[in-house]
């Protein structure tokens, strides 16, 4: 079974309606398909100082629009993440859409970026943002699907809990930087892919080279070999990939892994 999806590599300005106008439009630039994914943070500058003010309550101006727009387009929709204002508090959060427009599933990024790299970036959510508790999959015609937020990434135990509850395919909205991303990018979607089996599908920023926080780019597509079926550059673009979803138990039953896991020695929970 073929699932086609498209990948949003966008511009994002510090006009946040502009944001909101050009990822639709960019979605409807796909043509025939069947899920579209959105970069983080897809309508507000990637700055603690943006967070709050651009953030917004579900139901907001944003999960309108993108609700609105899966309706339309007839198409499961993973919007990449915003500022949700929940209270007091600000979560950078992935709201994923069906293709009648109803929210199915949250994901409150779990694993605040917090870093500090001696002669590269430096960047610290957790000044601004509220860590989410929650592993986050969804049901689809193709098979259970698994989403998170860029730096949760990087922890294999938030991936392997997606696949063990059967996801075949994980979905990552993620803008890794001018440090993490040449080191780290790929290697890490090419070994999430193999340690789970699975096609992992990273959708990044384009890159700004004058905004304060510059992204990577490279929105990435990795099959459950762990091969790069597609890579893109830095710039704005919409790519559609078709993923052979069969694949996906072709290579679980030619190489056992998770089928030979020794529960009986080791053990990995959600709570």
């Amino acid at each position: 079974m073929e699932l086609k999806i498209a990948q949003i590599q966008m511009p994002v300005t510090a006009d946040r309606e502009e944001n909101i106008r050009c990822a639709c439009d960019m979605v409807r630039q796909a043509g025939d398909i069947d899920m579209a994914v959105l970069p983080e943070m897809f309508c507000c500058p990637y700055d603690n100082a943006c967070f709050r003010p651009y953030g917004e309550a579900e139901g907001g101006p944003a999960y309108r629009a993108l609700s609105a727009l899966a309706r339309e387009r007839g198409i499961y929709l993973i919007a990449g993440s915003l500022p949700e204002l929940e209270g007091h508090r600000v979560y950078n959060t992935s709201f994923v859409y069906a293709p009648d427009g109803t929210c199915i599933a949250r994901h409150r990024k779990i694993h605040l970026f917090d870093i500090d790299v001696e002669g590269g970036q430096r960047f610290m959510e957790s000044e601004t943002l509220t860590a989410g508790n929650s592993v986050t999959t969804f049901e689809t015609p193709w098979g259970v699907v698994g989403v998170c937020v860029c730096f949760d990434f990087r922890f294999t135990e938030l991936s392997e809990l997606m696949v063990l509850a059967g996801a075949k395919l994980v979905v990552v909205p993620a803008a890794f930087n001018m440090t993490t991303g040449p080191a780290h990018w790929e290697l890490l979607f090419r070994q999430r892919a193999v340690d789970g089996q699975c096609y992992t599908v990273g959708t990044s920023p384009a890159r700004d080279t004058a905004a304060g926080y510059v992204a990577w780019g490279h929105s990435i597509v990795c099959d459950p070999w762990g091969t790069v079926v597609r890579q893109c550059d830095e710039t704005p673009q919409t790519v559609v990939t078709t993923l052979d979803m069969e694949r996906v138990e072709a290579v679980r039953q030619q190489l056992p892994i998770l089928s030979a896991r020794r529960t009986d020695v080791y053990e990995l929970r959600r709570k």
